[in-house]
């Protein structure tokens, strides 16, 4: 697999997407919780800071978590 990274991170984040909507549909956590989840997940990356860091890459990143509460957001909605 060529591009084995994108797809593991692909994977990994429809998971953790169904996942979140799950416990919010079997009332495990409040909405309010999950997306504050989603907001600290986002902060950690904007906030992210070294010699090694790319932070292109984080804010990317934080754009696509937020991306995400908007979702978890209209999902509810429904």
């Amino acid at each position: 697999m060529p591009n084995h990274d994108t797809y593991s991170g692909v994977a990994a984040l429809s998971i953790c997407e169904a996942l979140l909507l799950a416990l919010g549909d079997a009332r495990i956590l409040p909405e309010s919780e999950i997306i504050g989840l989603l907001e600290d997940a986002a902060a950690s990356h904007e906030n992210a800071s070294g010699p090694d860091i790319d932070p292109e890459m984080h804010r990317a990143v934080a754009a696509l978590i937020r991306s995400l509460r908007k979702e978890v957001r209209s999902a509810r909605r429904i």
